[in-house]
């Protein structure tokens, strides 16, 4: 017991120590805080990104199936870029002012509005979700784009979306401290799925209505 004390008394007794200590202890807090906070931010544009990735690329699948000359397959694409990015952008507006709500009345009951700078900014969030989404989307666009043979041009396609599935997982699984090749290879089989069963679908639907 005795031992335990004595840490507390020598700082106790050394006052300048005491706050040193103090210092060092906050200024530990706010790196693991402000690293904890870009993680995050950063590991949701890589999702933003990956979404954006697959989706398109599915969707020209899809299309692809069905409709054989480039026009059509890169018409596809931006549509998807487009509406895509705005639903992404749409959603994390409407998401982080709630929290934002939240937070204020939080603060304002509290009587603590110094921390306000803090706060989330939904314009920003929204913003960055459009842009992550339309850089993963814009990848597949710009595989499939200078191809004009068909089974070429999904070959181009699906290699490009492999090899960004793994980028995108590969970073993610590490910043979210995730074991690398299994989330890695979540990530890609998951994203072949996609592409597969959208292609597989259309071309079953399209021999339907055909038929």
């Amino acid at each position: 017991m005795a031992n335990s004390m004595q840490p507390w008394e020598d700082n106790k007794n050394n006052p300048s120590k005491m706050l040193n200590s103090d210092v060092e202890g906050q200024r530990e807090e706010e790196k693991g805080f402000d690293y904890a906070k870009r993680a995050q931010w950063l590991r949701a544009a890589v999702l933003g990104a990956n979404d954006g990735l697959l989706s398109t690329a599915s969707l020209m699948m899809g299309v692809g199936a069905v409709r054989k000359d480039v026009k059509t397959m890169m018409i596809s694409g931006v549509a998807g870029l487009v509406g895509g990015a705005c639903s992404m952008a749409i959603g994390e507006f409407v998401s982080v002012y709630s929290q934002y709500d939240i937070e204020l009345a939080q603060m304002k009951r509290e009587g603590n509005m110094d921390q306000k700078g803090r706060l989330p900014n939904p314009y920003y969030a929204a913003l960055a979700s459009a842009l992550a989404f339309a850089f993963g989307a814009t990848v597949p666009l710009l595989g499939a784009i200078f191809v004009n043979t068909y089974m070429a041009r999904l070959g181009v396609l699906v290699a490009v979306v492999t090899l960004s599935l793994i980028g995108f997982g590969t970073l993610g699984s590490f910043l979210g401290k995730a074991p690398m090749v299994k989330s890695t290879l979540r990530v890609l089989i998951g994203g072949w799925m996609a592409m597969a069963i959208t292609f597989g679908l259309t071309k079953f639907v399209d021999q339907i209505i055909v038929s």
